[in-house]
């Protein structure tokens, strides 16, 4: 049973968190569809802090 092509990439979810958290805004969660279409649901929440480590993937300090 194969899991079928990748639709999204991490750096493009984590360009969609940054770009949010700079504009203001809150994130209360996010839907990533079987399209890879991510959608960005905003809330009025606390906002925490999005950074490189957040987003940090196993293989970045592997390749370095």
């Amino acid at each position: 049973m194969s899991r079928g092509p990748v639709t999204f990439k991490q750096r493009d979810l984590c360009a969609a968190l940054r770009a949010t958290v700079q504009a203001g805004q809150t994130v209360d969660r996010i839907e990533i569809r079987r399209d890879g279409t991510i959608v960005v649901v905003l809330g009025s929440g606390k906002m925490l802090p999005v950074d490189d480590a957040t987003c940090a993937n196993e293989w970045d300090v592997v390749l370095r």
